[in-house]
């Protein structure tokens, strides 16, 4: 139950960003156990084990953030987020770099990236981020604002593609009331 919509379901709390009930769920779960699921979705940083790890208190960057993403894009396997994928020469005669390719490993049953992917299908359908809606592509992701407004970030992805759009001041001030919904979502 939520003081301003009623009661609403777990679909409805993640794409409205219900903070409150993300956080009752990471105490229900228990906070080790969100950490163990975010370091198996390749989360490498240090996440701090308390309630508010639901609301994004502890720091990751936004590839790790992207790169988390990605099961619910692939069907459930661990992705290496990266950024080139090949370089080529000018005349596209000679490859310089190509990236090696993983054997990824399966990091989440089919069964809850469905789960997943329906919830977070509603955050652009009509939650947060309407504005990421892609006609006539299935697109799913989550907006983020960070307290004093200091971060605003929109994860989007369809089955081929993950991107991750942070706004921000490298001094870590505040922004102009910058939310995840807003400029991070019109960017992606």
């Amino acid at each position: 139950k939520h003081e301003y919509y009623g009661p609403v379901t777990l679909t409805q709390a993640l794409a409205l960003s219900l903070n409150t009930v993300s956080v009752r769920l990471t105490m229900e779960l228990g906070a080790a156990e969100v950490i163990r699921t975010a370091h198996r979705l390749g989360i490498a940083s240090s996440l701090e084990p308390n309630a508010s790890i639901a609301l994004g208190t502890s720091e990751v960057s936004v590839l790790e953030l992207v790169g988390a993403y990605a099961p619910f894009a692939n069907g459930g396997y661990a992705a290496n987020a990266h950024i080139v994928n090949r370089i080529r020469t000018v005349d596209g005669n000679k490859i310089l770099y190509a990236r090696n390719s993983d054997t990824p490993n399966r990091v989440i049953d089919p069964r809850s990236v469905a789960m997943m992917n329906t919830m977070m299908e509603q955050t652009l359908i009509s939650g947060t981020a309407r504005k990421a809606e892609i006609p006539g592509w299935t697109a799913a992701g989550k907006t983020g604002t960070s307290q004093d407004f200091r971060d605003a970030w929109f994860v989007g992805y369809t089955a081929h593609l993950v991107t991750g759009v942070w706004l921000g001041n490298d001094d870590s001030s505040p922004t102009k009331e910058a939310t995840g919904g807003g400029l991070p979502v019109e960017v992606w």
